[in-house]
């Protein structure tokens, strides 16, 4: 995926990417906003700790998840800060913090199964099941490259957008508006911001680059292929065999 990425020292010329500094804040607090919106009413206003949560395990997803998105938005403006030094140091727990939010994001998967919850009314529990496990896995594979390309901070920081990104269908669904409880709605709206990602790119940089091109599309080709997926036999088969039904 390195050779995704146009060179830095051509688009460091660029007027446009001193910008950089107010996009990706602005981005960082609106995926806040968007998690926060989602999840007010049955996690961060019911007192986290005190949410009537269904496990233990739950718990812990969602206090990582948070934990996520606010370190996210302090290594962003560390980045726009000037502490780029700060940011680098903080990018080793950033990245272990990565690896176990996808365990736990797997295992509070794997607890909603077996608890036969789907939060979407019209699908059924192991068709939604790919939803969480396609989500950990385009999140992982993100972070693998926002890690491998972390020198190039041209690529490095827009897969490390696109991989929170991916992470807020389940925060959108959860909008306390009636048009939006379907995982359609959730994922159109998840693109906005993808495409805001693809306009900046134009706009400061003349071209969208080749990270924001290629991770967007992986966004939207694995979340486009997962339900269909998960309507198959062997899908079902495999979400009995983790539910221990089989």
């Amino acid at each position: 995926m390195s050779t995704l990425v146009a060179p830095l020292a051509s688009s460091r010329s660029l007027p446009g990417r001193r910008y950089d500094r107010v996009f990706f804040p602005v981005m960082a607090v609106l995926t806040l906003a968007t998690v926060f919106l989602g999840f007010a009413k049955t996690y961060f206003l019911a007192g986290m700790i005190n949410a009537p949560l269904p496990s233990w395990i739950i718990h812990v997803h969602g206090a990582l998840f948070s934990s996520w998105i606010i370190l996210f938005i302090v290594q962003v403006s560390l980045v726009a800060a000037h502490r780029v030094d700060l940011h680098r140091k903080l990018g080793v727990i950033g990245f272990s913090l990565a690896c176990v939010m996808i365990v736990f994001g797997l295992m509070a998967a794997r607890n909603s199964l077996m608890r036969g919850i789907s939060p979407v009314p019209t699908m059924d529990v192991r068709t939604f099941f790919v939803l969480p496990v396609a989500a950990m896995f385009v999140f992982a594979t993100l972070i693998y490259f926002g890690y491998k390309l972390r020198k190039n901070s041209l690529a490095h920081k827009r897969i490390m957008m696109i991989a929170t990104i991916s992470l807020l269908g389940a925060a959108i669904a959860r909008w306390p508006f009636a048009f939006v409880h379907n995982h359609v709605f959730a994922d159109l709206t998840l693109y906005v911001f993808l495409l805001a990602m693809v306009v900046y790119d134009l706009w400061s940089t003349h071209k969208v680059q080749r990270a924001t091109l290629y991770a967007s599309l992986f966004v939207i080709v694995v979340q486009q292929v997962s339900v269909p997926l998960a309507m198959t036999q062997p899908w079902i088969h495999f979400a009995d065999f983790i539910a221990g039904k089989s």
